[in-house]
């Protein structure tokens, strides 16, 4: 199994011990409580998983992190971060931790760390992107599928994903984390640059882009 979900998790962990419950993430009004919170929900209440990927059931998703939220501390929480999911969740399954854990925590740690007067993008190991990029391919379609215009993702070596079908289209380009970080919703955070006619461009940039905890299928 790929080591990076793991040591994402476990540099998320870290982060959030030293940055305390109060401090802001990119998670549209969460604190960093309230993301331990969700991680914790997310590996231990698999009731809260189908809300991750269904608006419908988003409400139950919810209800599940705030009550997680209320019955452990703070410190608790990053504890449980880190120790992982425990093998009767779904996520703590053989495979599945690597499946959707390398974007998961990859994102969250950024959600974190990008708060940070001064912070500056990381310089991610060749094999940590190709994993990223892997899941994002399959990603990109279900949460750029609202998009107004087309939309094509590249990387600097210039492999490209279609993320939406349409005309016109505008190429979103960007080292692969960045590009993961854009298609999350962490726009203003996330340096990448967009190309096309200039009106697909200004509805592109004036579309959803809403930072939730979903990050991936």
């Amino acid at each position: 199994m790929s080591p990076h979900p793991r040591a994402e998790r476990s540099a998320l962990a870290d982060l959030l011990s030293t940055s305390g419950p109060d401090e802001p993430t990119l998670c549209e009004g969460w604190t960093t409580y309230d993301l331990a919170a969700h991680v914790v929900a997310r590996d231990r209440r698999p009731l809260s998983l189908p809300g991750l990927v269904l608006p419908a059931l988003a409400g139950l998703t919810e209800r599940s992190r705030r009550g997680v939220r209320r019955s452990h501390p703070y410190d608790e929480l990053v504890s449980l971060v880190r120790a992982g999911a425990p093998v009767w969740s779904p996520v703590g399954l053989p495979g599945a931790a690597g499946a959707s854990g390398v974007i998961e925590f990859f994102v969250h740690h950024e959600d974190v760390r990008r708060t940070a007067d001064g912070w500056t993008p990381r310089d991610l190991p060749g094999d940590l992107q190709e994993a990223l990029w892997r899941r994002l391919r399959g990603m990109a379609r279900l949460t750029l599928r609202r998009a107004p215009v087309g939309v094509v993702l590249r990387r600097p070596d210039g492999a490209e994903v279609a993320a939406r079908d349409g005309d016109p289209r505008v190429v979103v380009s960007g080292p692969v984390g960045e590009l993961v970080l854009w298609t999350t919703g962490r726009r203003g955070h996330a340096r990448v640059e967009l190309d096309g006619a200039p009106d697909a461009v200004r509805r592109l940039r004036g579309s959803d882009s809403r930072r939730g905890p979903f990050t991936g299928p």
